[in-house]
């Protein structure tokens, strides 16, 4: 039993700082308003805190993965984190005054990280170890086949209507988008799980040389029962998600305090909920389990644009305010040059290190140009 205790620590830590800000966040917020190292403490608190439940998630969710297989045990884990996501990036909006582009700056990060800074790793990394890795060019063409006109629809189409002025949708715009982005996205969740279950499993070749590695933690999976799993998920999970959500009351008075740009938001939503699937997508690579590490990264970008554009969407039409969505140019061209470079690194069987070290430049310069546009 105390084993057990100390191994689901983090399920008693979330729910210890989720009471203690239930009880006295509101003094606390207030008392922090004219003071930056109270809310830069309360930042760092609530920080380590959801990052600490979100591994805990990712831990679980392995597991389920293990026993469940692909694809849904990464679906599992991208579902239980974009969660947390689509709850901060919705309690931000809900409590701003004006327009906000938080939903904006959190999925550009998103698609940022995860197409460019993750696969770069797991592709360098891997390639490194591994010279060349396989994946299942079926599964990753119809994740790109979505990711893109989804992405394109989201953060750069709101630039160029003629409707409303400026990078926001009209109200009849925004509510077809948004349904529009739901329908498509329900689509790819039946191919992935229904009909087409196979293009995300790892690929068999003849020879063997693409046979994974045994993960070491596999042979711990079955020490306990699914259910026990998907309980300890959603005790971590819950918490995580009220947690969340008290920082958003927080997050924007710390990155002024600190003098950061204002995109840094968005950056710091994304690799607070992206750290645990960014960690595993790369063990995974090294395990020389591409696919798997595949179906992380592009399922997570998926279910963030999925989930997150239609609730922002339709929450600002019922708020009465435009969500702000079209990216500055700078970022535009950033985003396509991901979209069209994703493309040429998923368009063969095989992968390498150099389109591993290419993804990594192009998130240098969107590091770079967060804090020197």
């Amino acid at each position: 039993m105390q084993k057990l205790i100390r191994h689901e620590a983090q399920i008693g830590a979330v729910w210890l700082t989720a009471a203690l800000f239930l009880i006295f966040g509101k003094g606390w917020f207030a008392a922090a308003a004219g003071n930056t190292g109270l809310t830069l403490l309360l930042f760092a608190w609530l920080f380590a805190a959801i990052l600490w439940g979100a591994f805990g998630v990712v831990r679980h969710a392995e597991h389920l993965a293990e026993t469940l297989g692909e694809p849904y045990g990464t679906l599992i884990l991208t579902m239980s984190v974009t969660i947390i996501e689509v709850a901060f990036i919705v309690t931000a909006i809900a409590t701003s005054t004006g327009s906000s582009p938080v939903a904006r700056d959190a999925v550009f990060a998103v698609v940022m990280i995860m197409l460019n800074g993750t696969i770069g790793l797991c592709l360098l990394l891997g390639g490194l170890r591994h010279r060349e890795q396989t994946y299942n060019l079926p599964g990753a063409r119809a994740f790109l086949s979505v990711v893109i006109p989804l992405a394109v629809f989201a953060l750069i189409l709101p630039n160029f209507t003629t409707r409303t002025p400026g990078p926001i949708l009209s109200t009849p715009q925004a509510i077809t988008i948004a349904a529009l982005t739901l329908a498509l996205y329900g689509v790819f969740l039946t191919m992935q799980t229904v009909r087409h279950r196979s293009f995300f499993q790892d690929p068999i070749e003849a020879d063997g040389s693409a046979l994974p590695e045994a993960p070491p933690e596999e042979t711990h999976a079955g020490q306990h029962s699914i259910g026990f799993h998907t309980i300890c998920l959603l005790l971590t999970l819950m918490p995580a998600v009220y947690l969340t959500e008290e920082l958003g009351h927080i997050v924007d008075n710390a990155v002024k305090a600190m003098n950061a740009p204002i995109g840094l938001v968005g950056v710091i939503v994304a690799v607070l909920v992206l750290a645990p699937e960014a960690m595993g997508a790369l063990q995974a690579a090294l395990r020389n389990r591409l696919q798997r590490a595949v179906n992380i990264s592009l399922g997570s970008v998926l279910a963030t644009i999925g989930l997150t554009i239609p609730g922002v969407l339709v929450l600002g039409v019922l708020k009465g305010t435009p969500t702000i969505l079209g990216l500055g140019p700078q970022e535009m061209v950033l985003l396509l040059i991901t979209l069209v470079v994703s493309m040429l690194t998923f368009g063969g069987d095989r992968t390498n290190m150099l389109q591993g070290a290419v993804h990594i430049v192009m998130f240098l310069v969107f590091g770079l140009l967060l804090f020197q546009p």
